[in-house]
């Protein structure tokens, strides 16, 4: 039924169609042609509506192609297989699921819609369809459970630098795992790894991106505290475009990494951070935390000057700036 109102409105382009002549064409209700509208605006539909007139379409959803999307992701190693679907419930839980099957290091996950997309702490994002990145990268890395939060990190850092480079918008990385304009959230990174002998058998490095959503794809409660790069630059972004640049920056940043170890990486997520030198307040598991942020150590915890004075290196924890 969606495929049919779809063809009705691409054979009278920029013109209203009323629900009565929906509802005969179709030989349903006005009801049911009202309801499904609604879906189809769930699904990134845009309609102008009028009492007196009926719908008009004003922009159709921008649709990841494989076609197009393999062959942009051309890096070295990441990339190669890609798994695209229209909905998930979430690409990290898709992710580990082919890692049972045989899926390796490069293998990414993306899908159009997220019906149960999640951030740290079982945190529920926001994953409408056809307005973002909702993806997940399988990656195998050498290195001990000690080191996993360095690869969050390094995450962040690849994709500030990507989003500045491809769309020019001025985003700065929150601890540990945001990426904000303003103080609006654009972005949630969530590393999940799975170890064996202390070591990392494999990591899903699952990355959200808030691109083509307007004020009014946002719930409520998100309004006051997430934005878009839509919003932001006032365009539309390409995502395979995006996605492409995101897998080129980490896949050099990665590189780099497993070369020179954490060192290079930590200088560059201190030049990106909206915290540094800033005061901050951090609650974990010890309680409550207030001081001004030096900086990261060698490992990738978070440096506090408490208001005493004294230091202290935090490895997990939700931040206030």
């Amino acid at each position: 039924m969606n495929d049919l109102i779809i063809q009705h409105f691409a054979s009278k382009p920029e013109q209203y169609i009323s629900g009565e002549q929906l509802s005969q064409s179709l030989q349903c209700s006005r009801t049911a042609v009202w309801k499904h509208i609604q879906e189809l605006r769930k699904l990134g539909y845009r309609f102008e509506s009028s009492p007196r007139k009926g719908y008009k379409l004003i922009q159709k959803p921008e649709v990841l192609r494989a076609v197009e999307l393999i062959p942009a992701c051309n890096s070295s190693s990441l990339g190669h297989h890609i798994h695209l679907y229209d909905q998930l419930e979430s690409t990290q839980t898709e992710a580990h699921r082919l890692v049972s099957t045989g899926a390796g290091h490069g293998t990414l996950v993306v899908a159009e819609q997220q019906t149960s997309g999640r951030g740290r702490m079982g945190r529920s994002w926001h994953s409408p369809a056809g307005l973002g990145i909702w993806m997940s990268l399988i990656v195998t890395p050498q290195i001990t459970l000690t080191f996993a939060p360095q690869i969050t990190l390094l995450t962040a850092v690849a994709l500030c630098r990507t989003i500045r480079k491809v769309v020019q918008v001025d985003v700065g990385i929150k601890w540990p795992n945001d990426l904000l304009i303003g103080n609006k959230k654009i972005s949630g990174i969530l590393v999940e790894s799975s170890g064996e002998d202390e070591r990392i058998r494999y990591m899903v490095i699952g990355v959200g991106i808030s691109c083509n959503l307007r004020t009014e794809d946002y719930p409520l409660e998100l309004r006051d505290k997430a934005t878009s790069l839509y919003i932001e630059s006032g365009k539309v972004v390409d995502r395979t475009k995006l996605i492409a640049a995101f897998l080129h920056q980490f896949e050099e940043l990665y590189d780099l990494y497993l070369e020179q170890g954490f060192a290079p990486i930590r200088t560059l997520w201190e030049s990106l951070t909206v915290s540094l030198h800033k005061p901050i307040t951090l609650t974990n598991s010890q309680g409550r935390i207030e001081g001004k942020m030096l900086g990261i150590d060698d490992m990738g915890a978070l440096i506090v000057q408490q208001l005493d004075g004294s230091e202290v290196h935090i490895y997990s924890g939700e931040t206030n700036i």
